[in-house]
């Protein structure tokens, strides 16, 4: 695959260093980010660590359906740019996180995911952090070859009915072919789960995060798992690296 590569040419964390020195309030607000391709475990894997850590799950994209869908200001200064297929500015998604992390299940920090996805959205984050009197926890890596996610991502089937229930051919059959175990309705593969199609996105897609991987490796707050194994074998190491990275803070 042309325009990318693989996460583990990153360089490591370094704990200790970085740009921006917060006292003790750092501990006030926990903020972690989960970094990875498409279909290298980040949803799941966060739903996983907000159990654990008793953090809530954050994800991007639902920020900005239920926000749009509640007709907040914010919501409505998003849809103005998606009804016209522009890109929600960095500032305008950095203002809805800022909103979700006002919300009173959020007073002790949250897991990101789906953002940042590129250098300047870390940046923003970053600001916006700094402002709040806190930092970044960590970034939360999941590597995974390129190959294993074009492998994952086209073996996905979805039921028709209104859950959309994920399934994937070697991962997670459903108990039988082509139905899904919940709703009964019929699984369908969507066109661009097909793999050339798949190859092409991811193309345009990793570069820019492993230009994230590279930021946050930088300022010692990346924290990278390997994500080829078992999913519990993931949470484990990702909430090790938690551990370590709360017990040894960036200075």
């Amino acid at each position: 695959m042309t325009g990318a590569r693989r996460g583990n040419g990153s360089r490591p964390a370094r704990r200790g260093q970085s740009t921006t020195t917060v006292g003790d309030e750092r501990s006030a607000l926990r903020v972690l980010v989960m970094v990875g391709g498409p279909g290298a475990g980040k949803g799941t894997q966060a739903r996983y660590l907000s159990a654990a850590l008793g953090l809530p799950h954050v994800a991007s994209g639902d920020l900005f359906r239920d926000a749009m869908a509640e007709g907040t200001p914010t919501g409505l200064e998003a849809k103005a740019y998606y009804d016209r297929g522009a890109l929600v500015p960095d500032e305008l998604t950095v203002r809805m996180i800022a909103e979700r992390l006002d919300q009173p299940d959020a007073a002790s920090g949250a897991i990101l995911d789906g953002f940042p996805r590129t250098v300047p959205q870390a940046r923003a984050l970053d600001g916006f952090l700094l402002r709040r009197g806190t930092r970044l926890e960590g970034a939360l890596y999941i590597d995974v070859s390129e190959d294993e996610l074009v492998r994952r991502l086209s073996g996905r089937w979805i039921c028709s009915g209104p859950a959309q229930h994920v399934y994937h051919v070697v991962n997670h059959p459903p108990e039988r072919p082509g139905i899904c175990d919940f709703d009964g309705t019929e699984l369908s593969q969507r066109a661009d789960d097909a793999a050339d199609t798949i190859v092409a996105r991811l193309e345009k897609q990793l570069p820019p995060m492993y230009e994230v991987v590279d930021y946050y490796a930088e300022r010692g707050l990346l924290l990278p798992v390997a994500g080829e194994t078992r999913a519990s074998e993931v949470t484990d190491a990702l909430l090790r690296a938690i551990e370590h990275a709360v017990a040894e803070p960036v200075t």
